[in-house]
């Protein structure tokens, strides 16, 4: 263990699994690592295409972001590389700042996951309600499905712009020049990914046989289609080469938002994707660990020309169904995808674009959790406002903005349901009898917080003729903030002045600290914080005793 600072320790899941590393695991491993790597590859290019960058961007990332999250990562099983969910940023960022400005803004976005891991802060990535998880997953999913439309159809338009309603115009306005030779490419290509999983064959990726048969095609049948070739020239043939990104200020200031969101969205997807990987072996990943390597990753791909990178499920589920269970796996992945680049680079040339679009519709179906949408009648309309406002804001607007609602639009739901279980109410005491005359006792239930700090007021209210002590049980109250603390301050010099002794007790350890931090126990003399009702029935017997 490397250890750099009392708080902060740095061990990969690599170094834990490598202890007592046997052939039998190897041999797994390897036969694993290929399979996916396979599978990889057409994801990789399709996700790089459908960004707005070389099929090549993707490719190069999977390889090196790949062996990166592998080797350093909290995770027995994620593999990472390029996923659908950046295609939406991704593209935004290239139309508008460029593919330089690209590079930058991945950097930072690694540096800000490298941040978050090395200050163990991967536990606020929880804090994401599932709604909002859930809307803006959807929302991509459908911004995935609209992106390939041009491509399957074989539309005849420029780049579509990034905005929803200007892509839509751009779309309907090409519809046209539809290619009915590229419609029958992707219209074949789609039915493929259908029905080869369930009816073809189970063994062989259908992605890959997609890519294949439809390579085979192009080539040996002349299809008058787009094919990666004629788009870009084909893939190159050799290793990535290390350049440096050109360092802009001009947009420094406007890249810091979309790295947010990649740094956020990265963490995310990576930290529920080693949630899935754990449920499904039985393990536990190390999240500031995973958020680690997230973002070394990162960090290091944009030297070589390369995009986001994250955990991808689809392929860390494919990983764990054919036997890996080290993160050798993951490395061995890696490098089978440079090795068929560095082999068969020049066959890609023939792939058409329109079998990738085909590929892209699936995983934006796949992507969503559309059952959602049918089930959203049995919750809080809380709970479905803040997953339609997140789905709506990231089709039509923006994921940044979309998230940054959501998430407000969460958190005021949480204050208001945490406001309605909060409620301080007078209490029937069980012993009537014993109840000394001119004592009256309150009882507080749920979170005495700024949302609820008003039911304090109930103290101040009371008008009961003859009351000389009031007691205040806290022992139902979990937590209190200091706007509570204020309003409780002010109900017991309110009090004061009315001449009734205000006790508190049964205050658990939070708000009993609050409470002395507040001062509030300055003023209380000796009848400070009695520990439970009995001690305060005690004290008020003691204050209400004749002299």
């Amino acid at each position: 263990m490397i250890t750099f600072s009392q708080h902060f320790a740095f061990k990969p899941k690599l170094i834990e699994c490598l202890k007592g590393y046997d052939r039998a695991t190897f041999m797994a491993d390897l036969l694993s690592g290929l399979t996916v790597g396979i599978v990889a590859l057409p994801l990789a290019m399709a996700f790089a295409i459908a960004s707005g960058v070389k099929p090549e961007a993707g490719i190069f990332t999977a390889i090196i972001a790949g062996f990166i999250i592998s080797a350093l990562g909290g995770s027995r099983v994620q593999i990472g590389g390029p996923t659908g969910a950046f295609i939406v940023i991704v593209y935004g960022i290239v139309a508008k700042y460029g593919l330089a400005n690209l590079l930058i803004c991945t950097f930072m976005a690694g540096c800000i996951l490298l941040a978050l891991g090395v200050l163990r802060l991967g536990v606020l990535i929880k804090f994401v309600p599932m709604p909002v998880v859930i809307g803006f997953t959807n929302g991509i999913a459908v911004l995935i499905f609209m992106s390939q439309i041009k491509d399957f159809l074989g539309l005849q338009t420029g780049p579509l712009p990034a905005e929803f309603f200007a892509q839509i115009h751009t779309l309907s306005s090409a519809l046209y020049t539809i290619d009915w030779p590229t419609v029958a490419t992707a219209s074949a290509s789609l039915l493929l990914l259908i029905l080869w999983p369930k009816a073809l064959n189970k063994r062989i990726p259908a992605p890959v046989a997609v890519l294949v048969l439809g390579g085979l095609a192009a080539a040996f049948l002349h299809l008058p289609v787009e094919t990666i070739g004629s788009r870009f020239g084909g893939i190159p043939q050799t290793l990535p080469h290390f350049s440096a990104p050109d360092l802009s200020l001009e947009h420094l200031r406007d890249l810091v938002a979309p790295a947010i969101t990649i740094a956020l969205l990265g963490g995310i997807e990576s930290l529920l994707c080693a949630v899935v990987a754990d449920g499904m072996i039985k393990d536990k990943h190390d999240a500031n660990q995973e958020l680690i390597a997230q973002g070394i990753a990162n960090i290091v791909v944009p030297f070589f020309g390369g995009i986001p990178a994250t955990g991808a499920i689809a392929r860390t589920s494919t990983n764990i169904r054919n036997g890996g269970r080290t993160p050798v796996a993951g490395m061995i992945h890696a490098v089978t995808l440079l090795i068929v680049i560095l082999a068969a680079a020049p066959l890609a040339k023939h792939i058409p674009l329109a079998c990738l679009s085909a590929i892209l519709i699936i995983v934006a179906v796949h992507m969503g959790d559309w059952s959602q949408f049918k089930t959203m009648h049995r919750y809080s309309r809380g709970r479905m406002g803040t997953l339609l406002s997140t789905f709506v804001l990231t089709v039509v607007f923006d994921l940044t903005v979309a998230v940054e609602v959501g998430i407000l639009s969460a958190s005021l739901v949480l204050i208001r349901r945490l406001t309605q279980v909060t409620m301080v109410t007078r209490a029937r005491h069980l012993d009537h009898d014993k109840l000394p005359a001119g004592v009256v006792i309150y009882e507080a239930r749920g979170v005495l917080f700024f949302g609820a700090a008003d039911t304090l007021e109930v103290l101040s209210r009371n008008r009961d003729y003859g009351t000389r002590v009031m007691i205040l049980d806290l022992d139902y109250v979990i937590y209190m903030d200091s706007t509570a603390a204020n309003a409780l301050e002010g109900a017991y010099f309110d009090l004061q002045a009315r001449g009734i002794q205000l006790l508190v007790c049964g205050a658990h350890q939070q708000p009993a600290s609050l409470i002395r931090r507040s001062g509030l126990l300055d003023g209380m003399g000796r009848h400070q914080l009695p520990a439970d009702r009995a001690a305060a029935l005690e004290q008020a017997r003691e204050l209400t005793a004749p002299a």
